[in-house]
């Protein structure tokens, strides 16, 4: 991939993998939107939710199905793709699928981590975490630069300060700028409400598109929308997943 272009990439998909159909029906969508609006868009879905809040919680088919069933989508429809690895053995296997490795917010900082990613000539996303502020983020750069990564991106989603909530600092994004290829903007984990559910995430789906719009009036040149079909009956992050049938018509707002 390249650097920094004049359009803006957008990465999106369900949260986790819960069954080939998802895939299927998300990706045909995303696939005719692209055709439609010749426009970048990235296919993103976990194989596996390591960092959920309950033990209990649904976490995904793990990393070998997870990779086949992410493995069948591209071939299928031609789209580039991103998965998060939390663990610094998964890069290998995931990078020989995927084009794009995302570093979760929570482990941003683990150099092991940085460290693989970099190395298997995937362009490396790292979110930034909830406790650091935009210009902490020029450190991970620095260790996948070092590392060998030939492109790095950075997302922005948000910052915590306890009691359930996030906040997001703007400044972030034309500050992270001057490290980073390219600026993401995480539309809808940004509007999460961590733990504020009894043991799970919620969060306010109807501020997605303020999110994006404000992002990008700041610098960003790409968005992250976790979709889904029925976000209400999704298995991980479904109060602030995108309707799957609102994301053309957003993707058209900010692109033009």
């Amino acid at each position: 991939m390249e650097g920094k272009k004049n359009s803006p990439i957008y990465i999106s998909g369900p949260c986790v993998i819960e069954s080939t159909e998802l895939l299927e029906l998300v990706a045909q969508e995303l696939v005719r939107i692209r055709n439609a609006h010749g426009i970048d868009i990235i296919f993103k879905a976990s194989f596996d939710k390591a960092n959920r809040t309950s033990l209990s919680s649904f976490r995904g088919p793990g990393l070998e199905k997870g990779l086949q069933m992410l493995s069948d989508i591209k071939l299928r429809y031609h789209l580039k793709l991103t998965t998060d690895i939390h663990e610094s053995y998964q890069a290998k296997a995931a990078g020989e699928v995927v084009d794009i490795l995302q570093i979760p917010a929570f482990l941003c900082r683990q150099t092991d981590l940085l460290v693989e990613a970099s190395r298997t000539g995937c362009v490396v996303n790292i979110k930034k975490a909830q406790f650091l502020s935009g210009s902490d983020m020029k450190y991970p750069v620095e260790k996948c630069r070092k590392s060998g990564a030939k492109e790095v991106w950075l997302t922005e989603r948000g910052n915590s300060f306890g009691y359930n909530n996030l906040v997001v600092d703007f400044r972030n994004l034309p500050l992270m700028a001057q490290w980073s290829d390219r600026i993401i903007m995480d539309c809808t984990h940004s509007v999460q409400r961590p733990g504020a559910g009894e043991g799970k995430t919620v969060g306010d789906r109807q501020f997605v598109p303020m999110m994006a719009h404000a992002a990008k009036a700041f610098g960003a040149d790409g968005y992250f929308f976790e979709t889904h079909p029925q976000p209400d009956m999704a298995l991980s992050d479904g109060p602030n997943m995108l309707p799957l049938n609102d994301l053309e018509n957003l993707i058209i707002e900010l692109s033009n």
